[in-house]
């Protein structure tokens, strides 16, 4: 027991104090990031949409996060990842705000997208930021950490919001503003004027890197994206059809549902940073990434052999294993490919992926539980994580500079 102690305090040992800052942000963030995994509820139950225009709706959102991880990236690489986050922050909360004041089907529609593309330019400016402060050494830690953070915010935040929506869904909105308005206080406090760690080095430097790749010119990284899309289309139900199946098929209350989600949260938490050092030394990032996918696509083929508690718990520690084992290595596989003049469009790229995924999954689940039903889906989800799991197989592996390293590799600098 001394022994497993020492080895979990020592996989947070090492991490630069701006990596830890980052995460304390994310974490005061994600705390109140409790409106999207209750959305679903809120538009079917709240304002009496149909599960298909629910869908609908979210996808709206989708899109929306779709242009902001473009737009984002681009922004980074122009005004900085610092300029970049405030924005996303300061403007967010405001948004949450107003909420409660739009009431239509269209009207949700546009909030939503506005809303997507504003919480999303702070996705790749994020991820810049920690590639930039990190050691070197210990990159892919580094972005575990803040997805750590992430999921502590996640699971405190839909546990709370469980409890809250039974009273009334408004307030989750108006805490959600209020976080926003607490981790943009925080960040600028902390990092106004900091040095990065691992800025680019010279003009030079910067131009010749401009030269030799762009993302959206290379062939190998847009086919990783593609599997990165696939992968969020599926990992995504857990944001909108997940949540409707545990009220609607397997009869949970909204406390429970929340304190479901609040466990994946939980589990990450205690997981994640030892999981990350375990894998460290044993494993290769493709390795990693299609184990992790095949785990994640186990999780959702549970639930079609049981509705129970039981099962529904043991499925959702499954799928946050499986995300612990591939969402943090998206970014380190997109840090190591790129270089120090295009990280920002670089993860500009990979965030599309995850905008794609959110356009997609909220209206494709919905459709395929109104036509077919949930068993229908999770075997489809199922099927479509282990065609990626083949898929991150073959489309890393030929990235010279990733297909065999452990993910303690160095980034290029």
């Amino acid at each position: 027991m001394k022994s497993l102690l020492e080895r979990y305090v020592n996989s947070y040992t090492g991490l630069s104090k701006e990596s830890w800052m980052l995460s304390i942000v994310m974490l005061i963030n994600r705390s109140g990031a409790m409106v999207i995994p209750f959305m679903g509820i809120y538009l079917h139950k709240e304002l009496n949409l149909s599960i298909a225009d629910s869908g609908i709706c979210l996808s709206f959102y989708g899109i929306g996060s779709l242009a902001g991880s473009w737009f984002g990236g681009w922004l980074c690489d122009k005004i900085g990842n610092f300029k970049v986050q405030v924005i996303s922050l300061l403007l967010c909360a405001p948004l949450h705000f107003i909420t409660p004041e739009f009431k239509s089907f269209y009207a949700i529609c546009v909030l939503l997208f506005v809303l997507g593309v504003i919480s999303e330019i702070f996705r790749p400016a994020n991820s810049v930021a920690i590639s930039r402060y990190a050691k070197k050494e210990n990159i892919t830690r580094a972005f575990s950490l803040n997805r750590m953070a992430v999921n502590l915010g996640f699971s405190i935040g839909p546990a709370v919001g469980g409890i809250l929506s039974a009273y009334s869904f408004h307030l989750l909105f108006y805490i959600n503003g209020v976080a926003c308005v607490i981790a943009a206080i925080v960040f600028i406090l902390f990092f106004k004027n900091r040095k990065e760690r691992n800025e680019v080095n010279s003009a030079a430097e910067t131009v010749a890197n401009m030269i030799v790749r762009s993302p959206y010119t290379d062939s190998k990284f847009l086919l990783f994206t593609l599997f990165c899309a696939l992968y969020a289309i599926s990992f995504f139900q857990l944001l909108n059809t997940l949540p409707l199946f545990l009220e609607n098929g397997a009869g949970l209350s909204q406390k429970e549902v929340g304190l479901v989600l609040g466990f994946s949260g939980l589990v990450i938490v205690l997981l994640e940073m030892p999981l990350v050092a375990i894998t460290e030394r044993k494993l290769t990032i493709v390795q990693v990434m299609v184990w992790g996918t095949f785990v994640t696509g186990l999780s959702f083929f549970l639930y079609t052999i049981s509705h129970s508690v039981f099962v529904i718990y043991i499925a959702i520690s499954l799928m946050s294993i499986g995300e612990i084992l591939v969402l943090p290595f998206m970014s380190t596989v997109t840090a190591l490919r790129s270089g120090p003049a295009n990280k920002g469009a670089y993860m500009g790229v990979n965030g599309i992926s995850m905008g794609v995924g959110l356009i997609v999954s909220p209206f494709l689940g919905t459709t395929v539980v109104s036509e077919f039903g949930y068993t229908a889906l999770w075997m489809g989800t199922f099927i479509i994580l282990l065609i990626t799991a083949v898929g991150y197989k073959y489309s890393i592996t030929p990235m010279e500079e990733i297909g065999a390293h452990k993910h303690n590799s160095n980034l290029p600098s």
